[in-house]
């Protein structure tokens, strides 16, 4: 069966000229037939943006010989939403349409490599040994929670070690999305921060990654593409496509040669020594019920209709261990390097003080700038850099705030 070949790299979006002629409905549906061609026809990619490492044949052995396979992606908004996933989704099942597939959508919106490295167990690792992962968080890394590189190389060689650990057969691809911040470091002849030191990351491990932010650049510069036609910061069907082409390309390259008679599942190897020696691989949520509160806590469900800002449906039912008056104080007692609070902060959010080992409070502001709207989901650390060990929190509310309260709700404390 004849199938249609994706344009070639230099002309690829010059279709969007069709735009004045035809419609965007048109330029949108021929490009998401080009991308969503079969893959066996297509040629290997030699694209500096589609960056090909290690192997990519152990979920492929399992796709294609075994029948099955579990899929799960995991990051921020642009995972969570109507977006790039389900468009892999769907070329997987394309590729292998005999294949039983599981999909993991382990994307929540406004999170970070922080919040995803102490969420990774909950939300993807327990719901069953994964063979392809998905990981996206360069955005989130920095307009969300403005990470330094240390933090940015933290949460996300967590994540993959916590990952590899875990099934050291799991083949991992991360890629890159975008925003305007980005994009002007891009043109000022820089590579973004985060996309930087997550690349770090990735060639540490031997990880294939998908550039998809220098790719828009580029596009951008060349004027084959404007900012409006890619969709943003959360980009359109015809963005989003552009990236789920640029995976496509990278499957092609990695599943070339037909698999061989004696093909077997590998595991892969793991450096022994992390980039970072404090990094968040063995991250975890701690009950809020295991703190021992001394005056001013309580754990339940917070009466989300007496508060003034907006809500996520998907906090609104979670009981929080929740403080609205300061001086309220409680202690958690944790083994590890690492501890903090994955929240919701909201207008009303406040300062936390927090002790360790009975050493001199240090303050730690809820509010985010995204804050005075919203109910916003964030992780925060209140160390950071611990010796290996027992160690005990205390922490309480502030007297000082730069909100209009002193409210702290915790969903769960994240230990490392």
């Amino acid at each position: 069966m004849h199938t249609i070949q994706p344009p070639a790299s230099a002309r690829r979006y010059s279709i969007f000229a069709l735009t004045r002629r035809a419609g965007f409905a048109l330029t949108l549906a021929f490009l998401l037939i080009c991308v969503n061609a079969s893959s066996a026809e297509n040629p290997p990619s030699n694209e500096p943006n589609v960056q090909f490492r290690g192997s990519l044949d152990n979920c492929r052995i399992r796709f294609e010989k075994e029948k099955r396979g579990t899929v799960a992606f995991i990051g921020g908004s642009i995972t969570e939403m109507n977006g790039y996933r389900p468009m892999v989704c769907d070329l997987l099942k394309r590729r292998f349409p005999t294949t039983d597939f599981k999909f993991i959508d382990a994307g929540v919106s406004s999170t970070c490599s922080t919040t995803g490295a102490f969420r990774l167990e909950s939300d993807v690792l327990s719901k069953g040994p994964i063979d392809l992962f998905f990981i996206e968080f360069a955005v989130n890394d920095d307009q969300d929670a403005g990470h330094t590189r240390a933090e940015c190389i933290r949460g996300m060689e967590g994540i993959i070690r916590h990952a590899r650990r875990g099934n050291p057969n799991m083949d991992i691809v991360v890629t890159y999305f975008v925003n305007e911040g980005m994009l002007a470091t891009f043109k000022s002849g820089k590579t973004p921060l985060t996309v930087e030191a997550h690349e770090v990351v990735a060639k540490h491990y031997d990880i294939s990654t998908i550039n998809l932010a220098r790719e828009i650049s580029q596009e951008l510069e060349s004027k084959k593409l404007t900012w409006k036609q890619y969709g943003g910061v959360h980009p359109a069907p015809f963005g989003n496509a552009i990236c789920s082409h640029m995976i496509d390309k990278l499957l092609s390259q990695a599943w070339l040669s037909p698999l061989g008679a004696e093909a077997k599942i590998t595991p892969l190897a793991m450096p022994a020594e992390p980039l970072d020696p404090l990094n968040y691989e063995r991250g975890r949520f701690i009950d809020p019920a295991d703190a021992k509160i001394t005056d001013g806590w309580t754990i339940g469900v917070p009466d989300w209709k007496k508060l003034p800002g907006g809500k996520r449906e998907r906090f609104t039912s979670i009981p929080m261990l929740t403080a609205t008056e300061l001086g309220a104080e409680l202690t958690l007692k944790f083994d590890g390097t690492a501890i903090g609070a994955y929240v919701v902060a909201g207008p009303d959010a406040g300062i936390v003080e927090g002790s360790i080992d009975g050493m001199a409070f240090e303050p730690v502001d809820l509010f985010h700038r995204f804050s005075r709207g919203l109910h916003y989901p964030r992780t925060v650390m209140f160390a950071a850099d611990l010796k290996k060990g027992e160690h005990t929190l205390t922490l309480r509310m502030s007297k000082e705030t730069r909100s209009a309260g002193h409210a702290a709700r915790i969903m769960d404390f994240v230990a490392n």
